[in-house]
This record gives structure tokens, sequence and C-alpha cells, in this order.
């Protein structure tokens, strides 16, 4: 029966949330009516119990965070909250010749989402604040003596020294990554671009019409370039992740075979792709093969060719190109993985599969093949998703190159999802659709992470190979 309900839960995390906070409500109700009259105020003056019962330290823990966040949030925050719905109504204007400031859209709603962060952290520090009381209450009542100050001081760095540890750092995520992603997430439903621009003009919520003309395929729309860059998206993400797979096994299994000469040498050569920055490697790739450049230079003065030819411009050449040399720069990662890998392989399983007449092709399939991908799966997802955000390659060889005059959005035919939002940032200062290109990145990478991650064979059966 606990088994049963625990599966429930799971399977409905919605019901399981709202039971958790209903049963949290009723907790904090009996504490507020069962407790003395010291965590009774502490219901509004953090800290007050734990002062009172002698634990100074947690005290002025609590009494300081509730004073410094109550004093942002009152002296400072509640002032760009308050116009969080209309993110301003003041334009900047001029009087004479003097520039009056309004209200910056940009600024309220930045400080906005961090006053509404601000007041999570209070009640989850509050609520926090609560349990410690009833738990000093309870401790007290069985005739136990509470931990002294010295003892809350040393825990620090003892039993709690992973939380003294990680209060900074998880400080840091929720100032320098959380509040960028709630802030981008809350731009895609504003109208914040180039004719939008704070303090000089206002921007304000715009609710769905930017994800509807993403979709839109009307003249004005995005959605037959929007169509194009995902389906090249995931196609050179499926290439440059499985070709570079498997021709790095092939490179490691051939350089590993008995009676190969000079596999040092070999190795070396390969991963000098690796030691030289990719910045500097792919852009001089990317003049070798323009049309004034060496490659159609050599060959024009050969006499094979007449004309140079469009490596770049040609939309499927350029997209030829690019997973091409990618093969050259991803093959190395992969042989030193593989390298490592084969070489755990038990050679019985190879001695008894010969024995039984098997090719080397069929020990491949069999043996080979089955544990890399057993053992690598994971890093082969994160391989995916890392191409699906390839920057590097495609804007130093190409820049999204070649245009087209049918896409819109200032996009090419070898644009990513993510080289496409760079350019309506940068280039058209279109920052409304670039944050739903953003999180139409981040909805089709979580998907594909979430349904393969599933699938994978070292997840299903963590001990089939062991």
């Amino acid at each position: 029966m606990a088994k049963e309900g625990s599966r429930k839960a799971k399977a409905n995390p919605i019901a399981a949330f709202f039971k958790a906070l209903g049963s949290d409500i009723v907790d904090i109700g009996v504490t507020f009516a069962k407790g003395d009259w010291k965590t009774k105020i502490s219901f509004i003056i953090m800290g007050f119990g734990q002062l009172l019962r002698g634990q100074f330290l947690r005290g002025l823990m609590y009494l300081a965070v509730e004073a410094g966040l109550l004093f942002y949030i009152i002296k400072f925050g509640w002032n760009y909250l308050s116009k969080f719905t209309t993110l301003g109504t003041v334009e900047t204007g001029k009087v004479g010749r003097v520039t009056v400031y309004g209200d910056n859209s940009f600024l309220i709603l930045l400080f906005g989402i961090l006053t509404i962060m601000a007041i999570i952290a209070l009640i989850f520090m509050w609520r926090l604040n609560l349990r410690d009381n009833k738990n000093q209450e309870e401790t007290l009542k069985k005739g136990k003596k509470l931990p002294g100050n010295k003892a809350d001081w040393h825990s620090l760095f003892d039993s709690n020294f992973d939380k003294t540890l990680l209060a900074l750092p998880v400080v840091g995520i929720f100032v320098f990554t959380v509040l960028p992603i709630l802030f981008m997430i809350c731009v895609a439903f504003t109208n914040y671009d180039a004719t939008h621009q704070a303090p000089a003009k206002l921007f304000t919520w715009v609710g769905f019409d930017n994800f509807k003309k993403l979709f839109s395929f009307a003249s004005t729309g995005f959605g037959g370039t929007f169509l194009q860059v995902l389906g090249w998206t995931l196609a050179w993400s499926l290439f440059a992740t499985f070709i570079d797979y498997f021709l790095g096994i092939a490179v490691a299994m051939l350089i590993n075979r008995k009676g190969i000469k000079f596999k040092k040498v070999w190795r070396t050569i390969l991963v000098m792709t690796i030691a030289v920055p990719q910045f500097v490697s792919l852009l001089y790739v990317a003049k070798l093969f323009s049309s004034s450049g060496l490659i159609n230079g050599w060959l024009m003065k050969l006499g094979i060719i007449e004309t140079a030819i469009p490596f770049w411009t040609n939309p499927f050449l350029a997209k030829v190109m690019i997973i091409v040399i990618n093969i050259w720069i991803g093959i190395p990662y992969l042989m030193l993985i593989a390298t490592g890998l084969l070489m755990n392989i038990p050679e019985d399983l190879y001695e008894s599969a010969r024995i039984d007449g098997a090719s080397p092709w069929q020990m491949f399939k069999s043996i080979t093949l089955p544990y890399m991908l057993f053992v690598t799966g994971p890093f082969l997802l994160t391989q995916f998703i890392g191409n699906l955000n390839n920057f590097n390659v495609i804007y130093l060889l190409t820049g999204g190159a070649p245009k087209s005059g049918t896409m819109v959005g200032g996009a090419g035919k070898t644009d990513l999802l993510v080289t496409w939002l760079y350019k309506m940032t940068i280039n058209d200062t279109d920052y409304k659709m670039a944050a739903v290109i953003g999180i139409m990145i981040f909805i089709v990478t979580a998907v594909i992470a979430l349904v393969v991650y599933q699938m994978l064979p070292s997840v299903k059966d963590e001990e089939g190979f062991q």
C-alpha cells in the first residue's frame, strides 16, 4: 500500500505539491496555536524566540535576514514592483532643453523580478524560523538542553559545513543565473525591441503576441524561417554527433590494432587539432575555402576549375562543408575517449568470439558497439545537446551565411537557433523575439534530453555490463 501511494505521488507531482503545501499550512497553524508566546512573537519578529532561549547566533541570523530583505523590499524594491504590471507609464521627455527622465521599463522589470525573489526568500526564511521555534519547544518539553552558541558556531564548520560552503554559490546562482533566465522569459512577453529602448521609450506587456508571430506563416511572421532553422539545427546535431562518434571509434580501433606502428605519433597528430584554439583554426579554414582563398586559387591555377567553387555561398555546399570540418575537429575527442574504453573491454570476450568463428564485423556489432553505447550513452546525449547550441563552429565558419530573401529576422541558411538568437540580439536589437527563440531552444533541448535519457541502456539497466 505504501508503495502504491508513492507511485501515485510520483505519477501526479502537482497533486503531491498541493498536498505538501496544505500540510505545511496546517503545521504553521498548529505551531501558532500550541506555541508559547516567544514562538508567537517569532511569527512577526524572526529570531525572537531563539534570542530569548539563549541561541543568539541563530536569532541574530534570522533577524538580520528579515531586516535586510524587508529594508530592500520596502525602501527600494516596492517602488519597482508597484509598476510591474504596466512596466511604467511616465515617458521620458524634454522640458525646454532639459531631459526629464520618466519610468525605466528595463529597471522596473529587472528589479521587479528581484523583489519577487526577495519576497519568496523572506517567506522561505520565515518558514524555517517557525520550524526552528517548534523544534526548540519540543526539545525543551522533553527535558533536553538546546545547543549553545558555541555548538551552533562549530556546526557551521562541521555537521552543517556543506550548507556553509554552498550558501554563497547558491546566492550567486540565483543572482547571476536564475534572475537572467527569469528576465529573459519575461522579455518574451513584452514588446522590447529597437523602437522601445529604455529609458528613452517604454516597453510593455503584450501577452503571447510574440509566440503567435513566431509560429505565423504570414509575410511578417517567423514561422517559415523558424522551421527552416530548427530543421537544420536538428540535422546538424545528428550528423555532427553520430558521424564524429562512429569515426572516432573507428580511428581508435585502427590505432589500437596490433601491429600498428608509431601509435603515439598518430595520436599526437590527431590531438594537435584540440591544442590549437578553435577561434584560430576555424577562422583560418573559413578563409582557406573562401572564393578568393587558397583552395580555389590553386584549383584555378592548376586548370582544374574555371570559376571559384561556392563553398560558403551555396547553401547545400556550405552545410556539407560545416559537417566535414566538424569531423576534423570532433574525431580527436572521441578517439581519446574510445581509446580508454576499448582497453576496458575484457579480451576474453573477443577470444571466445574468435573460437566460435565470429568475423571482425560480428565482434564489433555484438561486443564493441554495445559496450561503447552502454558506457558513452550519457556522453552522447550531452554531445548532441552541445551541438544543438554549437555557436563557435557555425559563427566562425559562415556567420550563418548565405542569406536568403525568404528568411526573416536576419537568419541565414546555415544559422542554428542559437546563432539566430545572437543575430536578433546584436544586429537587430529585437530582444523580444530573441527571448522567444531562447525559450524555444530550452523546450527543444529539454524535451530531447528527457526523452532520450529515459531510453539510454545505461539508465534502464545500470548493471548490464557489470
